[in-house]
């Protein structure tokens, strides 16, 4: 070898030496979060028999790419509602719980570090999050969901993940709302406690014990304090999110879910701290990244963060990986064969759009069966999906997905005459406008600064007052809606639908959800006035399982379903509620108009 060559091998050992040091003093932490996943684990959508271009085989390819970038360290986090939301995932909660759960399989072939329980993994029941936290190969947490009886959290309350001498602290919490939605079977030994109040204890722990050169924040709960009539001061705040990290001092980032709205921005916290707040769309549409330069400073001993950004990705970019989808194709096709199975025929096609603006077959049929199922005087039902169709011809598995969205509960439950028409009055004041006149909207759309309609930055469509799926309405009862006056005065019920008079003082048996009858929504105890506590006490009876199982043997047994209306209520004046209803049909559903919006419960 010449002393050119020599020369070149020489400097090239220099810099190849430097830049390890360089490297051995600077990390590039890219942490990677999914949330509100809801069973979109395989690029393909079993309701409607398509593919889609979204799911956690995508997520993947992009997690892959990123882990072998150089001078680059990769964490992936989830954050919650894993368990619900997709046949594949309620296949493996209830028909097959004899097998590793798909979900878990899925995510330790993705190596996740750590992931945050969501309200719907605790929908699923004990039986199934606590098998699934059994079968995971990463710490499950929420440092507020506290078993009453060893007063200790039921679920991990932080990780530490260490990346090079680096210490990462993982905090989660999970939003403490879920006793107002579902019944106590589901979460009994555990009591929900106040998001700021847990990581005001915590956050010291983990410092004094831990000395994390980084603390994340990865919270199941959404962003926006002042939903659903909460505010800022409200205890066991449903989306204490951005609170947590504006009040509580050490938070680096905090990861947000729940809401399913996307965010990116920055906050700061009551020390002048910025705190990088991120979060996703639901069903693995999106992927929020914080990206973290730390430099070690030898003189103190002490990392140091220098760079902090973040980036939402979208997983429609990158192609499913391969061997992802090698892995979990048999449970696919299983799954599939299963949502196949026919139970019996519609005569004709139902539609969910409908349910927005009056009456409609879809939501009469769900009325019907819960009335039959139960034999109760009164039934309560709102619609579940935004923009969903049941074809004419054989109803299969598949399409009680599409008919009824969530594992529910059927209750039976006594509520008197006025609570039944407060009820209604609270639920019709959130659904429809009050109308000036016929040109005027039906329904109670938001508003900009400057009164105009409000749109959401990612469907297209003008934003409700409510979520749809608090639009509850009644079988039973006859009565009307008028529109024309103010919320509160709106109601008229004359009799039972058996044509006795229907009596405010007279108490009615009542079927209802168990995300309504435990106080979802409000319309029980703000609308009803009932208070909380007293809830369970008004419950006669529950099912066992959930409200779908109980719809399928309903349809099996009836072999022929033929949908129609009651027409026990309707929507006055007349002409108000027809030009009403078309003018608002055409902003939610019109030409090139995106109509499904985030389910969050």
């Amino acid at each position: 070898m010449n002393r050119k060559n020599i020369f070149a091998l020489v400097l090239l050992l220099f810099f190849a030496h430097l830049s390890s040091l360089l490297y051995a003093q600077t990390i590039n932490l890219k942490i990677v979060e999914t949330s509100d996943v809801h069973g979109a684990i395989m690029p393909y959508d079993l309701l409607n028999d398509t593919t889609t271009n979204s799911s956690l085989a995508q997520v993947y390819t992009f997690v892959e790419r990123e882990r072998y970038v150089p001078y680059q360290e990769l964490i992936l986090l989830d954050n919650g509602d894993i368990l619900q939301g997709d046949p594949l995932v309620y296949y493996y909660n209830y028909e097959d719980s004899a097998d590793v759960h798909i979900q878990a399989a899925a995510m330790n072939f993705m190596n996740y570090d750590a992931a945050t329980v969501g309200n719907h993994d605790i929908e699923a029941g004990s039986s199934v999050y606590d098998k699934f936290r059994k079968q995971i190969n990463f710490p499950w947490l929420a440092a507020n969901a506290i078993n009453t009886e060893t007063k200790v959290p039921y679920f991990k309350p932080y990780t530490i993940i260490e990346r090079r001498g680096l210490k990462i602290g993982v905090f989660g919490l999970i939003t403490p709302s879920i006793p107002e939605w579902l019944p106590e079977i589901l979460w009994k030994g555990i009591s929900f406690e106040d998001m700021i109040e847990t990581a005001k204890k915590w956050v010291p722990i983990i410092k004094e014990k831990e000395k994390p050169d980084l603390i994340i924040g990865l919270f199941h709960s959404g962003v926006n304090p002042t939903y659903n009539g909460e505010n800022a001061n409200t205890y066991k705040n449903e989306n204490a999110s951005k609170l947590v990290a504006q009040q509580v001092p050490g938070f680096d980032v905090v990861f947000v879910g729940h809401d399913h709205a996307g965010w990116n921005f920055k906050t700061t916290n009551i020390n002048g701290d910025s705190v990088l707040i991120v979060g996703t769309l639901a069903r693995a549409k999106t992927i929020a990244v914080a990206n973290i330069q730390m430099v070690f400073d030898s003189t103190n001993g002490h990392w140091n963060k220098e760079n902090v950004s973040s980036e939402i990705i979208e997983t429609k970019n990158y192609k499913p990986d391969q061997k992802f989808l090698n892995k979990f194709i048999r449970n696919l096709n299983v799954v599939e064969n299963y949502v196949q199975k026919p139970l019996g025929q519609i005569t004709k096609t139902i539609s969910s759009k409908e349910s927005f603006f009056g009456p409609s077959e879809f939501i009469d049929l769900i009325q019907k069966a819960q009335l039959e199922l139960t034999g109760a005087d009164i039934s309560f039902a709102s619609p579940l999906s935004s923009n969903t169709v049941v074809d004419s011809g054989w109803i299969r598995v598949r399409d009680m997905f599409k008919l009824y969205h969530y594992e529910n509960f059927l209750y039976t439950m006594s509520l008197s005459g006025k609570e039944i028409k407060d009820y209604l009055e609270y639920s019709f004041g959130n659904w429809f406008n009050q109308m000036k006149d016929e040109n005027d909207h039906l329904l109670k759309f938001k508003y900009d600064k400057n009164g105009e309609l409000k749109y959401s930055e990612w469907s297209g469509s003008p934003e409700l007052d409510e979520r749809y799926y608090n639009f509850s309405s009644a079988a039973g009862i006859n009565y009307t809606v008028d529109v024309s006056k103010p919320s509160g005065e709106r109601v008229n019920i004359t009799t039972l639908s058996n044509g006795v008079p229907f009596n405010s003082d007279s108490t009615y048996i009542v079927a209802i959800n168990s995300y309504r009858g435990s106080g979802g929504g409000g319309h029980l105890t703000r609308g009803a006035h009932i208070p909380k506590e007293e809830l369970s006490k008004r419950v006669i009876r529950s099912t066992e399982k959930d409200l779908r199982f109980y719809l399928m043997k309903w349809i099996e047994e009836k072999k022929t379903i033929t949908p129609k209306i009651i027409g026990n209520w309707k929507v006055v004046p007349d002409n108000y509620w027809e030009t009403g209803k078309e003018k608002d049909f055409n902003l939610l559903y019109g030409k090139n108009r995106s109509s499904e919006t985030n389910n969050k419960y």
